[in-house]
């Protein structure tokens, strides 16, 4: 099973997590099956960007990004070259590094 590595996030999990993630489980989905809170405020259907994370080690093992993911993601707080939706990006057989930057565009916590 390919591990993921959370990097120290303040609120969500302030000393980082290792998890353990089914090939092809979304990185959210496996984050909230091991009780990393990571913001979905719409439910993991791509229609926001709650979820973004930075995917620091292991970025090309993760499923292509789509049309739809990529013009979500135009709207995310802190964009980088290798950041994810992170109910979009799913798992394969190589571990990953993420990062859950400090801030989304959501004004209120959807406390999930």
């Amino acid at each position: 099973m390919p591990q993921i590595v959370f990097l120290p996030h303040h609120d969500i999990c302030p000393e980082g997590a290792v998890i353990e993630a089914e090939k092809g489980e979304s990185i959210c989905a496996a984050a909230l099956r091991h009780g990393i809170k990571i913001e979905h405020a719409c439910e993991m259907s791509c229609a926001c960007t709650t979820c973004h994370v930075v995917v620091r080690e292991g970025v090309d093992s993760l499923n292509e990004m789509d049309d739809l993911e990529a013009d979500m993601l135009d709207k995310a707080w802190g964009l980088e070259p290798d950041s994810r939706l992170s109910c979009q990006a799913l798992v394969d057989d190589e571990d990953l590094v993420v990062e859950i930057p400090r801030y989304t565009i959501n004004h209120a916590s959807e406390k999930h």
